[in-house]
């Protein structure tokens, strides 16, 4: 028996980005990525989200919930900061973790669209001491 036959699936496989280029486009994105997450995430499950994997290096994890959006942006993808500050308005946090106001969310989309290579929904992600769950 060979060790693959071992390892179970990956539960999540990333998906080919292709770019947004209208609001419409990222809201029909935003619908496709709830329902996702709605079949895929168990009520019990916290750390959930998206994870953008970025052309030039680095990912940024992301987590909505109905006041805010939470960024989770590795060192590898620092380099976007200034992008997310004028998509957004927001100001760079000390550390990795961004916090943004929720309407911020197709602005942030919109400039990150043309810079992502592909995405996969995660689970048990550590966002700080803010995962959520489900709502049931």
């Amino acid at each position: 028996m060979n060790q693959e036959s071992h390892e179970q699936a990956p539960r999540f496989r990333p998906v080919r980005w292709t770019a947004l280029e209208t609001p419409q486009d990222v809201e029909l994105w935003i619908d496709e990525h709830n329902r996702s997450l709605l079949e895929h995430i168990g009520p019990q499950e916290t750390g959930y989200g998206v994870c953008f994997t970025l052309a030039i290096g680095g990912t940024i994890t992301m987590q909505t919930s109905g006041d805010a959006i939470l960024l989770d942006v590795d060192a590898d993808a620092q380099w976007v900061a200034p992008l997310i500050v004028a998509a957004t308005g927001a100001e760079p946090p000390a550390g990795q973790l961004w916090v943004l106001p929720e309407d911020r969310l197709v602005q942030l989309i919109l400039g990150l669209s043309s810079l992502v290579e592909s995405t996969i929904l995660v689970s048990g992600h550590k966002f700080g001491a803010r995962n959520r769950r489900m709502a049931a």
